[in-house]
């Protein structure tokens, strides 16, 4: 309970001038900025295609923005092109109602293997990750970074223990240890250790060979969904 609370409280004190830098420090901005811009020139091409594709699918939105808690507990919005219909919350509902053992697995891991809400579209978006490609634009903001915790939202951060301490001194990231380690195969738990050895090992290097490991992890799809 005293975590719970020294965890709320550390949420709605907004960061003042005496917060530390987060991890990496001007390299990995520095890394982050360069990368984005050149990414987004690049990857243009292929963003428009897959907003087309999403528009198409039902005429709904583009994008879905979900509040996240980012670095010393500053909420943003993580962007993605949207995979899901645009009644999720009352789908979902409907689906706990009739099959109340996937609440438990909800409230294990915040995930469902077979999630009634993703579309067709989605659904492949997700097998390969490519619905987290608006995040470049969170990376350019300075919100989130090309490798780091996955964000989260506040319930899942309470999850964390002691660890959140670890999770909030570090931007959120694009991919990370997690996601080339199983991704949704390994355990909460697993999830959480894998974020705090990230931010205690943190080093330029480390980061580069994350994002070397990325690609064959999206190409596998090995725990995505």
């Amino acid at each position: 309970m005293r975590e719970a609370a020294r965890l709320a409280n550390r949420l709605s004190c907004p960061p003042d001038a005496e917060t530390p830098p987060a991890i990496g420090g001007a390299i990995k901005r520095g890394f982050d900025i360069i990368g984005a811009l050149a990414g987004i020139v690049l990857l243009s091409p292929l963003l428009l295609m897959l907003a087309a594709l999403v528009k198409a699918t039902d005429g709904g939105s583009v994008l879905y923005g979900h509040p996240r808690i980012g670095r010393n507990g500053t909420v943003f919005r993580c962007w993605k092109f949207r995979s899901m219909v645009e009644n999720g919350d009352e789908v979902l509902a409907a689906h706990f109602a009739n099959n109340p053992q996937d609440r438990e697995e909800w409230n294990a891991t915040r995930k469902l293997q077979n999630d009634p809400r993703v579309t067709n579209v989605g659904m492949v978006l997700r097998k390969l990750s490519l619905d987290e490609l608006p995040q470049i634009f969170n990376i350019l903001r300075g919100e989130m970074s090309f490798v780091g915790p996955r964000p989260v939202v506040k319930d899942e951060l309470e999850l964390y223990g002691t660890a959140a301490e670890y999770y909030l001194q570090s931007r959120p990231g694009l991919t990370g240890l997690w996601q080339v380690s199983g991704r949704n195969d390994v355990s909460y738990g697993a999830r959480v250790a894998f974020d705090q050895h990230y931010v205690e090992n943190w080093s330029f290097v480390f980061d580069l060979k994350i994002l070397v490991r990325t690609v064959p992890a999206v190409f596998s799809s090995r725990g995505s969904y």
